[in-house]
């Protein structure tokens, strides 16, 4: 046999090279992610003017990773808690202060060989300068924003170091907003003395705007790293974004493609399978072939689904989620995966022209929903501190009492992903403000605008999966602000022509680039300029074109609660009345001794008008109730004037359907523990509002709308059934110990979305001779025969009335799982309130009028037993307070 010959030496070497590379190839990894949270330091940075005073913040100490310095200085003991008591005034030199965080981190060989490593901020408030092992990496300036930078190269196997500095936003802008000779508005001008009242810069920071304080909550200026922090490598390839945009929805068809942005280190050729399930999990997959390029390539798998199972709000359908899945492959395997939920459905913002204007309604696979909700503001002053519990918490709570809209309101920050998947599983819309909470921004700066724009494109595309969100705002108040308040006309006055260049920039960034943005990355959702607004329009805050915000109960002349009735909207986006929290909420800051309506803490967590809203409230409170006997009086007493005025309020806007299409009360819920205009307070207890609107926001209501100028009431039915509803409405008109002094009762069908009018009565033909000050009108809606709504009218102002001892009792007793709580009433019970002190107690109602003779049953859950839950009971209601 002859012998083989041997290759030359330089073939072996090729041969021992390309081998290598193959092995190389084989072992490339999809991307990996990993979490630098731990080991975080702060300080006071030491050459800081702030460091003389407070010398102890000048050493390094622990701190949390996503969290905010504010609480890391709570954690070191170097602050008291910023919700307890009355601290504010002594901690604003926290926000004229720079801080600086590092920490560092090890990493394994296999890491540092891989051909990418990015480092990925998710959110760094706000003017941050980032180095890694000494070596400066970024520069931020947008608390909104998320930053990628580049590391490969700058990564070492032990030791790395990186530190994030942060200057104070306030003395970073304040020699800019100083110079101005013609200053832009703000929004609420410093208490405190840390920025001067005529010069603030929260408009020019991209930055929560509620940092610098707000009527319902304190004023603290913090910095940190609020969002995550982590290490990204990858070796092939990168999906950076997937995205299922859709073209046409229908029951019967859904037409659209995958996008995929791919991040590629070569150019070659791949697999990509997209595989998707909807809610009965059964999957399908499509596969499509695709040459990359180096660098970022777009791929589009087209996608139709037959008779799809579609997303639809609370109340209308059900909250159909798909799970989409990508994955790329190549010859050496799977290089990238990714994976999106998602609902399928079809929103517009219906404007048709009509005799009284331009409407503004909401439709989603072709029906028009009646918005029924709440404004949402940032749920805590620190945001690394909301849970995903504590978002669960209140945003059922939102649905339990049948809302169906949040509006995220501008002047907070861009929700997390928890928020809205939350939202999509719950059938809540989201409105969603871009964050502009009022005062003008300067959007005559190019380079503002372009930050904005970049901070856009960001959430947008983060969120546009969502089928909860179907409104892009521009903004919160600024066009009103501009037109209404006097901020356009005053600078005017005093420089025209800045003037004019502030409404430009205010029209190129509300008017167009986030139009754009929208239009762009928004998945077909619309987009509206500002809240209120008819979207540019010559007149903003409009009864009869687009969105309204009405303050003139409450705010402006605080009219009484009964003005709400003389103003019909076309949608109102916000109404609201303040009422506090109960004394339970208002004991974990102020001790008994510290309890008082004028007293220093009390006052320091009634943020509206500079501590005067206990004033206004006590002007509500008067003219209804008359003047409350105590602080706990004064409290119980405000939650009702909230509860009672806000429930005229909405069912007024639903009985004017469809010329009114929303209602959207401010606000949902709180930022800290104090009074403010929500019907959740901050540990997400109920309110009596929140009771109320669970009523008067039901899929069907009575809704008997008193007129006292005139004298009348006018019935409406309303449904948001989408059939037909046959039942019949009652009237009795009683004395307040139970007699009857006559009653009426009409078949009724309710058509189908709709508000129907049902009868109009003169305050003498309800009454028939009887006294007006013990008598009451009680109409019912029933249905399939029982009483599924019910809403009791009075004569005149409560303090006015004859009110009877109810004698009400109550017999607490185990029931299932759970307690049943039977509350009985000899006469009428009115704002019956159902307490157990400091146990944590859930009820199925609460807040609640009680007939003469009815016995009324409540569900409710505690972990507390039967005796420790009837000791700690109490009742109250209008009669001795």
């Amino acid at each position: 046999m002859p012998q083989t010959a041997r290759p030359p030496s330089s073939w072996r070497l090729f041969a021992a090279f390309a081998a290598l590379l193959f092995a190389a190839a084989a072992q490339a990894a999809p991307l990996s992610s990993r979490e630098l949270h731990q080991g975080w330091q702060f300080r006071l940075q030491p050459g800081d003017p702030e460091a003389a005073a407070h010398r102890a913040a000048t050493q390094w100490r622990g701190a949390q990773v996503p969290g905010h310095v504010h609480t890391d200085l709570l954690a070191a003991g170097l602050i008291a808690d910023p919700y307890v008591g009355a601290p504010e005034a002594q901690l604003q030199w926290i926000g004229l202060a720079g801080w600086e965080y590092r920490t560092t981190f090890d990493l394994d060989a296999a890491t540092l060989k891989r051909a990418r490593n990015e480092l990925v901020f998710d959110g760094l408030d706000t003017f941050a300068t980032v180095t890694l092992n000494g070596r400066e990496l970024l520069r931020a300036d947008n608390s909104f924003r998320t930053w990628r930078v580049p590391v490969d190269g700058r990564l070492r196997e032990r030791g790395n170091e990186l530190r994030v500095t942060f200057e104070s936003p306030i003395r970073k802008l304040l020699p800019r907003v100083q110079a101005m000779p013609n200053k832009i508005a703000g929004n609420y001008p410093s208490p405190y003395g840390d920025e001067p009242k005529d010069a603030m810069t929260g408009n020019f920071a991209r930055k929560p705007g509620y940092h610098y304080g707000w009527d319902w909550g304190p004023r603290y200026v913090s910095a940190g790293i609020w969002r995550g922090v982590r290490l990204e490598s990858w070796d092939r390839l990168r999906i950076a974004d997937l995205h299922v945009r859709p073209h046409a929805v229908s029951r019967e068809r859904a037409q659209g493609e995958v996008v995929l942005e791919i991040d590629s280190v070569d150019a070659g050729s791949a697999a990509i399978d997209i595989e998707y399930a909807g809610p009965d999990g059964a999957p399908t997959t499509l596969r499509q072939p695709a040459r990359l390029r180096a660098g970022r390539n777009t791929v589009s798998v087209p996608l139709a689904i037959e008779r799809p199972r579609l997303w639809y709000p609370v109340g209308y359908g059900e909250q159909a989620l798909y799970t989409f899945k990508a994955r790329i492959d190549d010859a050496d395997g799977v290089q990238a995966q990714a994976q999106r939920r998602t609902g399928l459905r079809r929103v517009e913002l219906k404007r048709e022209k009509d005799a009284g204007g331009q409407g503004f309604a909401f439709v989603v696979n072709g029906i028009e929903v009646f918005a029924k909700g709440a404004n949402a503001i940032p749920f805590d002053a620190f945001p690394a501190r909301v849970t995903r519990e504590r978002l669960r918490r209140d945003l059922q709570s939102a649905r339990d009492a049948n809302m169906n809209m949040i509006r995220n309101w501008g002047g907070g920050y861009y929700e997390s992903d928890d928020f809205f998947e939350l939202a999509d599983e719950l059938g809540l819309m989201v409105w969603q403000d871009f964050m502009f909470g009022g005062g003008m921004p300067p959007g005559f700066d190019p380079a503002f605008r372009a930050n904005v724009v970049a901070e856009a494109r960001d959430n947008v595309r983060r969120l546009r999966n969502h089928p909860s969100i179907v409104l892009w705002c521009g903004n919160n108040e600024e066009e009103t602000a501009w037109k209404d308040w006097g901020h356009g006309s005053k600078l005017r006055e005093a420089d025209p022509k800045f003037a004019e260049e502030v409404w430009n920039g205010y029209v190129a960034l509300f008017g167009k680039d986030l139009r754009e943005v929208v239009a762009q990355d928004g998945a077909g959702v619309p987009y509206w300029s500002s809240s209120p607004s008819n979207d540019l329009a010559e007149k903003a805050n409009d009864s009869n074109n687009g969105d309204k915000h009405y303050w003139d109960v409450w705010g402006g002349p605080a009219l009484p609660a009964t003005a709400y009735l003389d103003e019909t909207p076309r949608f109102m986006s916000e109404y609201g009345l303040q009422g506090w929290p109960s004394l339970r909420t208002i004991g974990a800051f102020a001790k008994p001794e510290e309890q008082g309506i004028d007293t220093p803490v009390i006052r320091a967590h009634q943020k509206f008008l500079a501590g005067d809203g206990n004033t206004r409230l006590l002007k509500y409170v008067r003219g209804e109730y008359g003047e409350p006997r105590d602080f706990a009086d004064f409290v119980y007493l405000s939650q009702q004037v909230q509860a009672e005025g806000i429930e005229l309020a909405a069912l007024h806007h639903r009985a004017s359907r469809p010329r009114t299409m929303g209602s959207l009360y401010w606000q949902l819920n709180d930022v800290w523990p104090g009074a403010s205009w929500a019907s959740l307070d901050y540990f997400g207890r109920w309110k009596p509002l929140h009771f109320h609107a669970k009523r008067f926001f039901a899929e069907l209501a009575i809704a008997p709308l008193r007129r006292p100028a005139k004298g009348e009431t006018e019935l409406s039915l309303v449904s948001d059934r989408q059939q037909p509803v046959r039942g019949e409405w009652r009237l009795r008109v009683i004395d307040f110990d139970g007699s009857v002094r006559h009653e009426q009762r009409e078949p009724a069908t309710l058509a189908p979305l709709s508000a129907t009018r049902a009868g109009r009565w003169s305050d003498a033909e309800l009454l028939r001779g009887a006294d007006p000050k013990r008598t009451a009108a009680v109409f019912e809606l029933w249905v399939d025969g029982r009483a599924v709504s019910r809403n009791v009218v009075y004569f005149s102002e409560s303090r006015n009335l004859a009110w009877q001892d109810p004698k009400l009792r109550a017999t607490l007793r185990r029931d299932g799982g759970g307690y049943a709580l039977e509350l009985h009433a000899d006469a009428l019970a009115r704002a019956v309130w159902i307490d157990f002190g400091d146990r944590d107690v859930a009820l199925e109602d609460n807040a609640l009028t009680v007939l003469p003779g009815e016995t009324v049953r409540i569900a409710l859950k505690s972990s507390a037993d039967l005796d420790a839950l009837r000791r700690a009971l109490t009742l109250r209601s209008l009669y001795r307070r």
